[in-house]
Formats: C-alpha cells, structure tokens, sequence
C-alpha cells in the first residue's frame, strides 16, 4: 500500500514537472518574437539616437566638472574678497578721518575704523559766475583725498574776488579793510589747502542742500566734534 502511493506521487511530480518545462518553453518561444522585435528597434531607432545624445554617465561627469568649476571659482572669488579687503584695511586711516558726500550733501565722522558722528552739511552749488573781464567761476566742492593743513578758532572771513562779483561791487585791493568779514564762519574753521574751509555758517537751514561756494558748511555742533576730532594732517575723503 505504502508503494503503490509512493508510485503515485512519483507519477504525479513527473507530470507536473513535465507540464511545467512545456509551459516555459511555451513562454518562451511567446516572448521571443517580443524581443527580437525590441532588439531590432533599439538597433534602429535607439543606437542613432545614443550617438547623437551624451550618455547619462556623461552628463552626470559634466555636472560633477562644473561644480568643481563652480567651487572653484567660489574660492578664487572669495580670495579675491579677502585681498581687496586687506588693500581697505591698509589704505584706511587708523585715527579720525572724515568723509563727506556731496551728492546728498551728508558727512560721517570715524574714529578707529568707528563712526562717531554724522549729519548733514553744505557744498557746492556748481553755480557759475561770470565778471565783465571775462573772468569766470564755478562754484563746487573739490573731490579727491585731502588732508587736513590747518584749523583755526573764530576765523575771519577773507573775501575773494568773486564775492564783490557776485554782489555787484566793485573789486577793491588785496588789503582792503572791505575784504574782512567776521563772524560768518562759526566758532571753527578746518583748511583743505587752496582757500577751501570746513566751517560753520549762519544759514542752517541751507544745511543738506547744495549751496556753498566751494568750501563745507556745518551746524555748530557737528563742527565742534569735527574739529577737536580731527588732528593736523587727518584725512578727508569728498565725493
């Protein structure tokens, strides 16, 4: 009894496995076609197309190269920050210094690198004046780096040519009492070297506007700190 169900199940696995190698070689040659087909398209559509086209790895190398570029180019960019930088640090003052912009008609006022004060002030009007001599002027604030030649308390005036001009007086001698004027430019006046002054002014409410003829007008006490700040020889940077 024992064999006979042995034989059975023998029987029966010959006949499944035999079922299932004639179902695999039925799939088999199924798919076969499929896939010829596949291989022949990829040779005639794929292949030309590929040739034409960078691989992914390409593609993917690519990438890696242009953001080592990329970094690179970070790095030489932030060094060229860092040289730049060092070149500021050289060329500016360690003591007071003064800059004074002339488009808004404002000034800062460092200390160490630090600003200590700011506000507004007057410069040049770029007004143009013309005499009967064909003499003429033009009224501006010098830009450049000046440096500080002398600083005076309760300065006097010294009226220039242009100023009899502009009022329509005659022009009177070098050494004319008319010349003097007192008490027009504040308590302190700071020299720039070729008659151009930073001092105060009776006219505060001009202050923030381009009106001067030339020189820098301050409110009393911005000019105050500006002079006991500023030492012989401090610059002044105008723009």
């Amino acid at each position: 009894m024992i064999n006979d169900e042995s034989n059975l199940q023998g029987e029966l696995n010959n006949t499944y496995s035999g079922k299932k190698s004639k179902l695999i070689k039925f799939i088999f040659w199924l798919l076969m076609p499929v896939i010829l087909w596949f291989i022949i398209l990829f040779i005639l559509v794929g292949v030309p197309y590929l040739e034409n086209r960078p691989f992914i790895f390409e593609k993917t190398i690519s990438a890696i190269q242009e953001n080592q570029n990329n970094s690179k180019f970070g790095k030489e960019l932030e060094a060229g920050i860092a040289q730049v930088q060092k070149k500021m640090d050289r060329l500016t003052p360690g003591g007071a210094y003064l800059i004074v912009n002339t488009s808004d008609n404002t000034f800062f006022l460092y200390k160490n690198k630090a600003l200590i004060r700011e506000g507004l002030c007057s410069t040049g009007s770029y007004i143009k004046l013309e005499a009967e001599d064909n003499k003429n002027w033009v009224f501006q604030t010098p830009k450049g780096v000046f440096s500080i030649q002398g600083k005076i308390t309760s300065p006097v005036w010294r009226k220039p040519d242009w100023a009899f001009v502009e009022e329509g007086l005659p022009i009177p001698g070098s050494n004319s009492s008319s010349r003097f004027e007192y008490g027009v430019l504040g308590d302190y006046a700071l020299s720039l070297g070729k008659g151009y002054l930073i001092h105060g002014t009776l006219y505060k409410r001009f202050l923030g506007q381009p009106v001067t003829h030339g020189c820098i007008r301050m409110n009393d006490d911005d000019l105050k700190t500006v002079y006991q700040s500023l030492p012989i020889g401090a610059k002044v940077f105008i723009y």
